[in-house]
């Protein structure tokens, strides 16, 4: 539980640093358009604020998300360290269980990422194409499925991202030196902060590398589901698929919008990983 409630409340401060840069990867993924075309778009449609459509529900979704990934993570890693027979496996292999209870636990998040996404895309119109393709459907409980559009697909994109993340980041984080980081910086830096620098320098660069990985495992998934969730007609996965690589052939599909994911996910990953870090070593010392 610490570990998820540390995850949360960094995801908190990452939703307001970077919600503007989620929302044009978004745009992206649905219309197939560049980086900046798509900034261009969404700024003429409503100025900053059009970047933010969605962010109530995103301050829900975000930090739900990352209470589900980091409690999966920690608690998993730290359950398996319990038991001999277990305590010694590669910590790859032990990311595959909690890679599978997190993809489990963002599927009852998904009306809330629905809600989010197609207000992302649409901006103020969103909820409202969102309501006619449910009502069109028989409203309640008939309609109810819609809103679960792109639920198979969050779930993969969240087992085919979270896992190498995780992967990547436990790896590395038994891999890197712990110390000798803040020395190389051509600064002065007084020795006794040296450690603080260290610890938020290896946590950052693990952070970035963690998550570019992710990224292109995941990317194609997310355009699909994405496309599928934000369309004002009813589809399949098939068709959605077919839609986009009609659009952009395979490259569309693998990097549609994947440099500004690597760019936007980057520096949350690394503003996430510190901040995660920072908290939850707060965590520790207050429940200790």
């Amino acid at each position: 539980f610490r570990g998820g409630a540390a995850g949360a409340a960094a995801m908190g401060i990452n939703v307001f640093a970077l919600m503007w840069m989620r929302t044009t990867i978004n745009y992206q993924y649905r219309y197939g358009t560049s980086m900046f075309t798509a900034l261009r778009t969404l700024y003429a449609d409503g100025g900053i604020l059009r970047f933010y459509r969605g962010v109530g529900f995103a301050l829900v979704q975000g930090p739900w998300s990352r209470f589900g990934d980091t409690a999966a993570n920690t608690g998993t890693l730290e359950l398996m360290n319990a038991f001999p027979a277990t305590r010694d496996m590669n910590s790859s292999i032990k990311t595959i269980g909690a890679s599978a209870a997190a993809a489990v636990f963002r599927m009852a998040s998904t009306p809330i990422d629905t809600c989010k996404t197609i207000m992302q895309v649409e901006g103020r119109s969103g909820l409202t194409k969102l309501f006619a393709k449910y009502k069109s459907h028989g409203g309640f409980p008939a309609g109810l499925p819609q809103l679960w559009h792109g639920a198979y697909g969050t779930v993969g994109a969240t087992f085919v991202g979270h896992y190498p993340w995780f992967a990547t980041y436990n790896a590395l984080q038994d891999y890197m030196p712990k110390s000798g980081y803040a020395a190389r910086l051509p600064l002065a830096i007084d020795d006794k902060h040296h450690p603080l620098i260290d610890k938020l320098m290896k946590n950052a660069t693990i952070g970035f590398a963690a998550s570019a990985v992710s990224d292109t495992c995941s990317n194609s998934i997310r355009v699909v589901k994405v496309y599928k969730q934000t369309h004002t007609e009813n589809m399949t996965y098939i068709a959605a698929l077919r839609h986009v690589l009609a659009d952009g052939g395979v490259t569309g599909l693998m990097f549609r919008g994947l440099g500004t994911k690597i760019i936007s996910n980057g520096v949350s990953g690394m503003l996430f990983s510190v901040l995660w870090k920072l908290i939850d070593d707060r965590f520790k010392k207050l429940f200790a």
